[in-house]
């Protein structure tokens, strides 16, 4: 149990370093910390292209495995205690 309890927490490292560069890759919408460094200079903020909607998709994708990793580490921790 202890190498699927390091693999996950492993996993868990890498996608949440990975979630957050995905939410910063994503446009302002506006209004808020966005505006602030300078993200609400951008025109067309309500269009969304192809590569936005990919950008979505990928970033809920990994949103998933992230929060996954977590049930299962805590349905781990729970039925399977160190020490």
């Amino acid at each position: 149990m202890t190498a699927l309890r390091i693999t996950l927490q492993v996993l868990l490292a890498l996608t949440s370093l990975f979630l957050v560069l995905l939410i910063l890759m994503h446009k302002g919408r506006g209004g808020g910390l966005s505006d602030m460094f300078g993200g609400g200079m951008s025109s067309g903020a309500a269009s969304s292209g192809v590569a936005e909607r990919n950008l979505n998709r990928f970033t809920i994708g990994v949103a998933v495995v992230w929060s996954v990793v977590i049930v299962l580490l805590g349905v781990i921790e729970r039925f399977f205690p160190q020490g």
